[in-house]
């Protein structure tokens, strides 16, 4: 269990970049679910998605431990590798970032603007994984990973602002990719002592997580196809899995279908983009509207990074 000083200490290393993000109740979304919805917007900060939190306090562990290194690699289907490669530049650091063939060619932009150089491997995240730590090994870089806790106390920001903003939040619903988030979410809840039930949302063609979570156990598959490429996981984090098993109501999957109907609500309900993981939280909210009723809510709107061709395929015709 993290302490509440020590997320409030990480808090202070993500507010030397980048100002809190608000949480705003949409009346449009409370009517579409029958709830009282609260938006936590994670795509109002300087990279569009909540990853910078945990790559400015990752960088910054890291230059204070490792004052030699010069250089960084990770690998990412984009919001984390944006996130290191805007710390890393900030830090004086070189960056390199492992994308899988076929990556999303904006957010490939975006990251090759923070200053990282760009390599293609694979066909997934994970073979991308895989090469990036190889590099590391090969050129002297320091490696990355997607999982840390020093990206799970810098991204647990969020989940403080909206906590201490909000009172009494009954449930609250989180996009799972490899889990610093509802990590982070599942360590403020516990730090500040409240009750908010916390539920990962998966998508339903990357239910690493949600078999697992059902199993209790690590459960891994050998695909991951889904439009929400921040949820495209084949393979659980053993050290996330054990916080979600342990802080986590439950996990939920929801279809491509869903998602790309949450994205639409979320842009006309609040004139918001959401990329698909982003709008994977309202989506499972979407899914148990019977059961949220009359409730207090939040959704975590993880992030803003969608391609122009990906939304419009999400409009109807």
């Amino acid at each position: 269990m993290l302490s509440l000083a020590s997320l409030e200490l990480a808090a202070k290393t993500v507010y030397r970049a980048m100002e809190p993000t608000p949480q705003i109740c949409w009346p449009l979304l409370c009517e579409r679910t029958g709830a009282e919805v609260w938006v936590k917007h994670e795509n109002h900060t300087p990279i569009g998605a909540f990853k910078l939190r945990g790559g400015l306090t990752y960088i910054a562990a890291l230059r204070s431990n490792q004052p030699d290194v010069r250089g960084v690699i990770a690998a990412t289907r984009g919001n984390h590798g944006q996130s290191i490669a805007l710390a890393a530049r900030d830090a004086g650091l070189s960056c390199t970032v492992v994308v899988p063939r076929g990556n999303g060619r904006e957010k490939n932009e975006a990251m090759r603007a923070f200053g990282a150089t760009l390599e293609e491997y694979g066909d997934d995240f994970q073979d991308a994984l895989q090469h990036a730590s190889r590099l590391a090994a090969d050129r002297n870089l320091h490696f990355v990973e997607s999982f840390d806790q020093n990206l799970v106390v810098g991204v647990a920001s969020y989940a403080l602002e909206l906590f201490k903003a909000v009172a009494d939040i009954d449930a609250c619903y989180v996009p799972i990719g490899l889990g610093t988030g509802i990590c982070g979410t599942i360590a403020a809840r516990d730090a500040l002592g409240l009750k908010t039930e916390i539920i990962g949302v998966t998508a339903a063609g990357a239910p690493a997580y949600a078999r697992s979570f059902a199993q209790r156990r690590a459960i891994s598959t050998t695909e991951a196809v889904t439009m929400a490429d921040g949820l495209a996981c084949r393979i659980p984090v053993p050290e996330a899995l054990e916080t979600i098993l342990a802080g986590a109501a439950r996990v939920i999957t929801v279809d491509d279908s869903e998602i790309s109907a949450a994205i639409r609500h979320l842009y006309t309900d609040t004139h918001n983009l959401a990329e698909g993981a982003g709008a994977a939280a309202l989506a499972g909210l979407i899914q148990e509207s019977q059961k949220m009723k009359g409730r207090r809510i939040a959704v975590i709107l993880s992030g803003a990074n969608i391609d122009r061709d990906v939304f419009l395929k999400t409009l109807p015709p």
